[in-house]
């Protein structure tokens, strides 16, 4: 008994079907088409699963036959150069905004700065940033240097003691207070006619009666500029006066920067 027994399972164990290679005789009232062939393009189910067949688009969309709802985009990848532009994935900032670089924003900003007679909105520095600012002062650096001035020390030095000076007069003068990254960002900003005025030293001599001239207007352009701006924003408009008098004496060493060329020994040399 049980040999038969173990006859039996063999029996049945060599004609299960995951062994296809041992053809079965079909038995009458089996249906059989679950083992029959599937023609070409069609899915494993055949027609059974309908809900999961689908077809891949032209752009890399899928398009589901019977799940609307599972559908996705796939975007084509680009160059590295993309990682640089203005757009990006669905629902994410670029990456340049994404390290505090708006070229639109440094753009209004800039604008706001070359018409200062415009009227100035209070929520400007709401996004401040530190991009056009950090721009500014390399270019203005860059054009003294072309101009036989290597002064990055002294627009280093004059800039972070000027910016602290300026935040701790304005939070003892207005009753809002301010941080220190927007008085950085305010003043870099200011600095743009400075940077045409180191730009025209590359090729004109400002130690003489032009560049006195032409380093006046830039001074008290600054000077307006960014008493505009921070006016507006502290909302100081009968306190403007005496904040525009640090902001000159700041603003008018850059000046002397730019017309003048300290030595090595501390003098001037021509």
């Amino acid at each position: 008994m049980w040999q038969d027994n173990n006859a039996a399972y063999g029996a049945s164990s060599s004609q299960s079907q995951y062994y296809p290679q041992q053809p079965v005789a079909p038995q009458p009232g089996v249906p059989l088409q679950f083992y029959a062939p599937s023609p070409v393009g069609s899915t494993f189910y055949g027609g059974s699963r309908s809900s999961l067949d689908g077809h891949v688009g032209a752009q890399g969309s899928i398009q589901p036959g019977g799940a609307p709802g599972y559908g996705g985009n796939i975007q084509p990848a680009g160059g590295w150069w993309t990682a640089f532009g203005t757009g990006g994935f669905e629902g994410e900032p670029p990456l340049l905004e994404e390290l505090g670089i708006n070229f639109s924003h440094i753009r209004a900003k800039s604008l706001a700065v070359l018409n200062p007679l415009r009227r100035v909105d209070e929520h400007i520095m709401d996004d401040a940033d530190l991009a056009g600012p950090l721009l500014f002062v390399f270019c203005f650096g860059t054009f003294l240097l072309f101009s036989g001035k290597p002064q990055f020390g002294y627009i280093y030095g004059v800039g972070v003691l000027g910016s602290f000076s300026i935040y701790t007069l304005l939070n003892l003068m207005s009753e809002k207070g301010i941080d220190a990254y927007r008085v950085v960002s305010v003043l870099g900003y200011c600095l743009l006619p400075m940077v045409a005025v180191g730009a025209l030293s590359v090729v004109v001599t400002l130690d003489g009666m032009l560049g006195y001239v032409l380093s006046t207007i830039s001074i008290l352009w600054c000077t307006y500029a960014a008493s505009g701006i921070f006016v507006a924003v502290l909302r100081m408009s009968d306190q403007r006066l005496l904040l525009a008098y640090p902001i000159g004496l700041l603003y008018g060493c850059f000046a002397l920067l730019s017309v003048f060329n300290v030595g090595v020994g501390g003098g001037s040399a021509k």
